[in-house]
């Protein structure tokens, strides 16, 4: 199964790369994961400089209310082609901004706005991700539960929080993992660890069984479960915080401007 990975705001995709490679390897060693570049370059200062090696990117920009965007529908354009061109695609994994992207392209699609022609996607790794605020894009993208599996990690000190918090909201029967750090890709333990790789082996045993032709239960993404079932799973991360801190990698990004702090 292929996953289109996008990175933060003024990173790249070799960060993302990195900052992920905290988790157990073995538990995406049966995804191919493509790390793409952000479509315009840093615009200004990252947060990541001195930390690892430029060159850095941006997906789009915006106001400080993060209401008003610019580039935003040439970012989408560009992501549509890349996923055609490269794909298809089976779902996606995003930090920060580049998770809020993911979200929206997995709304519009299931709203028939983008990618008619691409399989729907079926999985979505968010880390540090929100919902956009203009209404005019909410009310198409969020207007419907978004059926695709998906895991969202959300962090106590991340100035997302709140948002990170709303915008798995957005998804039918989202796992939440909660870890006690910021605005990172924390590392997990192993509790937490077990819960992402027992999620990752359902999607990739779904697949295989569609493959197959044994049975259809992620038809259009959704994965068939009962009434009863539909209730947000949650594992909390407890982490050795100072550890992280030391880690190079796991940068709290507090001054990023991605959104208005919640």
């Amino acid at each position: 199964m292929k996953i289109l990975c996008l990175h933060g705001f003024r990173t790249s995709g070799n960060f993302l790369q990195k900052q992920i490679s905290k988790w157990d390897p073995s538990i995406f060693s049966q995804f191919d994961l493509d790390f793409p570049d952000g479509v315009f370059p840093a615009r200004g200062k990252s947060e990541i400089e001195g930390i690892f090696p430029p060159p850095y990117f941006e997906w789009f920009q915006f106001d400080k209310d993060f209401t008003e965007y610019t580039n935003l529908e040439e970012c989408i354009s560009y992501l549509c082609e890349y996923i055609t061109t490269r794909g298809p695609f089976d779902g996606f994994l995003g930090f920060s901004q580049g998770a809020t992207l993911s979200a929206l392209l997995l709304g519009y699609q299931a709203q028939g706005k983008v990618l008619k022609d691409h399989p729907p996607f079926k999985l979505f790794v968010s880390v540090s991700g929100s919902k956009f605020r203009d209404p005019s894009i909410c009310d198409v993208a969020y207007k419907d539960t978004i059926k695709v599996k998906s895991v969202h990690f959300i962090g106590a000190k991340d100035w997302l929080k709140e948002p990170s918090e709303d915008l798995a909201t957005a998804f039918d029967s989202p796992l939440i993992i909660r870890h006690p750090q910021g605005h990172t890709v924390p590392r997990l333990d192993e509790a937490a660890t077990e819960q992402l790789r027992a999620w990752a082996t359902e999607i990739l045993s779904y697949n295989n069984k569609i493959l197959n032709g044994e049975n259809h239960e992620l038809e259009n993404g959704e994965t068939k479960v009962d009434d009863e079932e539909k209730k947000p799973e949650e594992v909390s991360n407890k982490i050795d915080t100072t550890q992280v801190q030391q880690d190079g990698i796991g940068i709290e990004l507090k001054r990023e401007v991605e959104v208005v702090k919640a």
